[in-house]
């Protein structure tokens, strides 16, 4: 029951992030936090798979039209199915990275959210990598496939997965567009902190 109640909630945070999208809104942005975007890369993948889900549903039009009640059913099914995958690509637009004064939130749409407090980065480094193996205390959170940071933490912070089992990570990969300047945003309260 709770795995279902997980999966709910995912399709709400879901149809949220495509309405925030249609208005040209943020999640989890105010406060004076830094947004860090990581969606771009995958712009055109999702545009291709929405584009293939529409000449399917019109495909299945044609063939099922001589059977109302199945034409019906597929049809609705590969409707919510276009409007499922645009709004999973809205939800890595309007949910970007955040860098605020209690840490950074590590996000991909809404599949993980991750806080991790400043003091518990002992060091991040750009690092573009294409292959990822999963491995105790590490979590990968690879945009098109690749990354491009990766920080190690000097405590473990707990990741909670979308059904909800607790993991503690010590070291995380991610994707932002503009690594360098995320880099360079992590690595300035360090310096003022030494001087």
């Amino acid at each position: 029951m709770r795995a279902v109640l997980a999966l709910v909630r995912h399709e709400a945070r879901l149809m949220a992030s495509l309405a925030l999208w249609i208005a040209r809104r943020t999640h989890g942005t105010g406060g004076g936090g830094r947004a860090f975007g990581y969606a771009r890369g995958q712009g055109p993948v999702m545009a291709g798979l929405a584009f293939v889900c529409v000449i399917e549903t019109l495909m299945m039009s044609v063939l099922l039209r001589n059977w109302p009640t199945a034409h019906a059913v597929v049809l609705f099914l590969d409707v919510y199915t276009v409007v499922l995958v645009v709004a999973l690509h809205a939800a890595s637009v309007v949910r970007p990275h955040v860098l605020g004064a209690d840490g950074l939130r590590i996000r991909y749409g809404v599949h993980v959210d991750l806080r991790v407090p400043l003091e518990r980065i002992a060091s991040v480094r750009r690092e573009l990598r294409t292959t990822h193996e999963r491995a105790d205390g590490e979590l990968n959170v690879p945009v098109a496939s690749r990354t491009s940071l990766t920080l190690e933490l000097a405590a473990p912070v707990e990741h909670v997965t979308l059904l909800g089992r607790r993991r503690p990570v010590r070291v995380v990969r991610l994707h932002a567009e503009d690594a360098g300047a995320l880099v360079g945003a992590l690595t300035a309260p360090t310096r003022a902190r030494t001087e």
